[in-house]
Formats: structure tokens, sequence, C-alpha cells
């Protein structure tokens, strides 16, 4: 606590504790947004470092627990059944990754926002964009491209919902496979940032610490998710991707 209070103020932290809980409810409820929550909230007030280094614990093991909420066994189906995806995001996301110096970054946000945002306004409004069954050379495409985005931005998440919100995902499954993909992201995450001293002694305490009303939030999100119909979900969900699209249009044009 001593750590913590040397990098933040009371206020700061009631504050860090409340976007904690929100991001936690959200993730419980639709599976996805907590990273976007949380660095767009603590970024506004914290060091870009520390808002980077708090949510690196929640989101790791957020989604492990979100993968196997079900158990190991469907988890490992819904590797099985989405492996294509798995796969080819992985490869063009390390490949992506190395051109980070060539490619504008704001670019990438900016097209993938503007995608994102235009879809979820569709399929608000009415407009379907629905696959009757899913299509390995479609999921390749999206695959491919939340990796190429992924690797140069750190944000792969809203195409993968898109594409399982296109599919008619059912939701129990739709969030256990987000969980499977984001897990392995904030794994590599954590290996990465353990490296680049971004998470260290000072600011592991602050992200331990977030832990708490991050499950708080996940175990309230998660009840709710339970009660609510197929269709709700999928509104919720798009009105969630909505903001996250509108997020990334933000980056882009602001930084």
């Amino acid at each position: 606590m001593d750590m913590m209070t040397a990098l933040m103020s009371p206020d700061q932290m009631i504050l860090a504790f409340a976007l904690a809980l929100v991001a936690g409810l959200v993730k419980g409820m639709v599976g996805f947004a907590l990273p976007l929550i949380l660095i767009s909230g603590l970024s506004s007030f914290l060091p870009p470092e520390l808002a980077l280094a708090g949510l690196i614990l929640p989101t790791l093991v957020t989604n492990g627990i979100q993968a196997l909420r079900q158990g190991v066994a469907a988890a490992v189906d819904s590797i099985k059944r989405f492996r294509v995806f798995l796969i080819v995001g992985g490869v063009f996301l390390m490949a992506s990754a190395q051109m980070v110096s060539i490619i504008p970054v704001q670019v990438m946000l900016l097209v993938l926002g503007v995608l994102i945002t235009l879809f979820c306004l569709m399929q608000l409004v009415g407009v379907k964009f629905h696959m009757a069954e899913p299509s390995t050379r479609i999921e390749a495409m999206v695959a491919a491209l939340a990796g190429a985005i992924g690797g140069v931005s750190g944000v792969w998440g809203p195409p993968t919902v898109a594409y399982l919100t296109a599919i008619s995902t059912p939701k129990t499954e739709q969030v256990r496979v987000q969980g499977v993909i984001y897990g392995l992201g904030a794994l590599a995450l954590l290996g990465a940032h353990l490296s680049s001293g971004v998470l260290n002694r000072a600011s592991l305490p602050f992200s331990v610490a977030l832990l708490v009303p991050v499950l708080l939030g996940m175990w309230l999100g998660g009840r709710v998710h339970d009660r609510i119909e197929q269709d709700t979900f999928r509104r919720i969900t798009l009105v969630v991707l909505l903001i996250a699209g509108l997020n990334l249009i933000r980056r882009a044009l602001m930084g």
C-alpha cells in the first residue's frame, strides 16, 4: 500500500478502483472491453506506463477465468473449433509486430475504427450482416486483419467480437472463446512488459490491487450474463463494440 500511495493520491486510487469495478462488470457481461475501459480511464489521470501496468494482471486473470468457466474440456473444444482464427491471427500478429516502425498506427486504428463503427450501426438499426454458417476463408481473413492490427497497435479484440457476433455464436461460447483468444494475448503482454520494465516492483502492487474490484465486477457481470437472453446479449455486445470503435477513431485522430 505504501508503494501505491507513492504513485498516486488517495482520490486517484479510489477512482482507479471504481473504473476497475466498471471494467470488470462489462467484462463479465459481454466478455471483452476490460483493457479498453481501464487504459482509457486510468491514462486520463495516471502516467500511461502505470495505467498499462495496472491492467496487465487483471487482463490475464479475468481471461483465464473466462476461458475456463465451463471447464478445461470446453476451453479445449473452443480452441479446436477456432483453431484457424488462433493460428492465422497469431502469425499475422507476430509478423506485423515487426513492422511497427513502418506502418502508421493511426491509419490502422482509423480503418479498424470506421469498419467496426459502421458494422455496429448497421446491426443496431436492423441491417443484418449474418453468416448462415462459419466460413474458413472469412474466418482466416478476419483473423489476419485482427492479427495485423494487433501487432502494431495492441488492439485486436473488436474484429474478433464482430466475427463471433456475425456468426451468431451462442453467448456462453462467445464469452469463452474470447477468454481463450485474449488470454493467450495476455500471456504475451505479461512477458513483454516484464521485459520492458513497465511491470516492476513499484507498479506490480497496483496491478495486484486492481484484481479485487475487477473480479468483484466480473462476478456481478457474470450473474447478469447468465440471466439475459441471447438477443439482449447481442445488442449489449454491439453497443459496447460501437463504443470501442468510436474510441479507436478518437485515438487515430487525437492520439
